[in-house]
């Protein structure tokens, strides 16, 4: 039987959704609220559906956003997710026909880079996605760990902790993360809806802890006061024979300036009745791992984070900047999207920089799957052409392009999509 790919309409929202949750085994929602936070951050304009009849059978979509590349711009960027096959029509080329079908159609809206999140990460690399991001995870032993704060914590730069309902904090916090998003690469420009959809606190979620809590970190008196931080978490309640032993469950803690964020960590690891921080996702340079007393017993982890795949090689390189000086050809492989395909010359620094097709003889081989992986600063030429991913055609090439490419601070990808 012939399968039909075609563009979302919203009146097949639901029955689409559903073959998605069935695919990710079981319901990705448990709320009429959080099933109507999907459905208001769905672009059907950007999402396919695969239709066998009249059963969906495969599904893609794309959220629009804006990515911060080094040098602190910002470009337009497809967020692909909710990716599925059902299990009756996988080995069909299914999830190749509409990866092929999105890419063409992320070129046609002129977005040069494509994003995605992994949940089984050696499926998209055929593709051409590479590791862009990394996060950090860390179970912190507060019982054996404290937190250090710069020495005028509690003085005049003093930040004072506010507990705040939830939808009480939601401008905040959006306003927090708006004057931040532009410093590091890899965080997100969004959408109206995300800031919704974010704090979204289901019970089924929250395995055993309390609901989601947040404190507001305010500097200032009165109508003049700032926000300057804020942290949501939840307190997961634990006992042994010797007392509690509750675990701090942080979902985002995030500050503007050290004194803030220090405070907000050990509010955190001074809890009552808990012994332990439990946090998933902060970039692998976060400051928390300065301020603990013991490294060691944070039990420290990294993990891949965000998957880039540039779609138009050229207008993807121009739009960054590079740490220092860079004139670097590239021979780049990209069987799936062949217009990538050939020489392209890179030239640039700190100001700006441009990539146009050269007949020039190439510095670098490499396929567009290593660029993803480089191109927000995280994964230096050099570790890469150590795995034999990348080839040094002209000496110094490689050493040069390393330098050029990292990015002051690590790139980031604040939450999932």
């Amino acid at each position: 039987m012939t399968t039909d790919l075609r563009v979302l309409e919203a009146p097949d929202w639901d029955r689409w959704f559903g073959t998605l949750e069935r695919a990710f085994g079981g319901a990705l929602v448990n709320s009429v609220e959080e099933r109507e936070a999907w459905r208001s951050v769905t672009e059907c304009e950007r999402s396919v559906g695969v239709w066998d009849g009249d059963e969906c059978v495969a599904t893609a979509g794309a959220y629009t956003f804006g990515l911060t590349v080094p040098g602190g711009g910002v470009v337009s960027a497809a967020g692909v997710t909710m990716v599925s096959v059902a299990a009756t029509h996988r080995r069909r080329g299914i999830l190749t026909s509409m990866m092929r079908r999105q890419l063409d159609d992320v070129r046609s809206w002129g977005q040069s880079v494509a994003l995605l999140t992994a949940s089984e990460p050696a499926i998209y690399g055929r593709f051409g996605y590479g590791v862009g991001t990394r996060q950090l995870s860390a179970e912190i032993d507060t019982s054996r760990v404290s937190f250090r704060v710069p020495a005028d914590a509690d003085g005049a730069d003093a930040v004072r902790l506010r507990y705040v309902a939830l939808d009480d904090a939601r401008e905040s916090i959006e306003s927090v993360y708006a004057r931040q998003v532009h410093g590091r690469p890899g965080m997100l420009e969004r959408r109206p809806g995300w800031e919704r959809k974010l704090l979204i606190d289901p019970p089924e979620r929250r395995e055993g802890a309390t609901a989601l809590q947040c404190v507001l970190a305010r500097r200032g008196e009165g109508d003049d006061a700032e926000t300057v931080g804020y942290a949501l978490y939840r307190v997961k309640p634990g006992w042994e024979p010797a007392g509690p032993k509750g675990t701090v469950v942080v979902d985002r803690v995030s500050a503007l300036d050290p004194v803030a964020y220090a405070t907000l960590w050990r509010f955190l690891g001074e809890i009552d009745l808990t012994s332990g921080v439990s946090v998933s996702n902060l970039p692998v340079d976060d400051a928390f791992q300065f301020l603990v007393s013991d490294v060691r017993r944070s039990n420290i982890r990294v993990r891949d984070s965000l998957y880039v795949r540039l779609v138009e090689v050229g207008a993807a390189l121009a739009a960054r900047t590079y740490q220092a000086p860079v004139d670097v050809v590239f021979e780049v492989e990209d069987a799936f999207c062949p217009w990538n395909e050939g020489r392209w010359r890179l030239t640039g620094d700190i100001k700006g920089a441009s990539c146009e097709r050269t007949a020039d003889a190439a510095d670098l081989s490499l396929s567009v799957r290593e660029l993803g992986s480089m191109y927000l600063g995280d994964t230096s030429p050099v570790a890469l052409a150590a795995a034999g991913l990348v080839r040094e055609l002209r000496p110094g090439a490689l050493a040069e392009a390393s330098v050029a490419f990292v990015s002051p601070v690590a790139p980031w990808l604040p939450h999932g999509f």
